[in-house]
């Protein structure tokens, strides 16, 4: 049913050959898409280091302790600091 297709790596443009039994894998986990990268590719971005979230400091609107969050701040909505928020959450 399946047969061998050399691809075209999107990263390195080299060519790769998706094999019938990956083909068929890839059926069974009900992926409809067809792999971009070839296997070094892939593993190399799987080991890549993740960026590292820009925190930015801000005032909490309950306890007026400082807060760090994952997002800029806005004047007109409140920020809590990870106790009150989460002291809020429990009511």
């Amino acid at each position: 049913m399946y047969e061998d297709k050399t691809l075209v790596c999107k990263d390195c443009g080299s060519e790769f050959v998706f094999s019938a039994g990956e083909q068929e894998f890839y059926a069974e986990k009900g992926f409809n898409h067809e792999p971009l990268r070839c296997k070094d590719c892939r593993n190399a971005r799987k080991g890549a280091p993740r960026q590292a979230r820009e925190m930015f400091t801000a005032t909490c609107a309950s306890c007026g302790g400082e807060a760090r969050v994952p997002f800029q701040p806005r004047e007109d909505r409140p920020v809590y600091c990870s106790e009150c928020f989460a002291k809020m959450k429990g009511e």
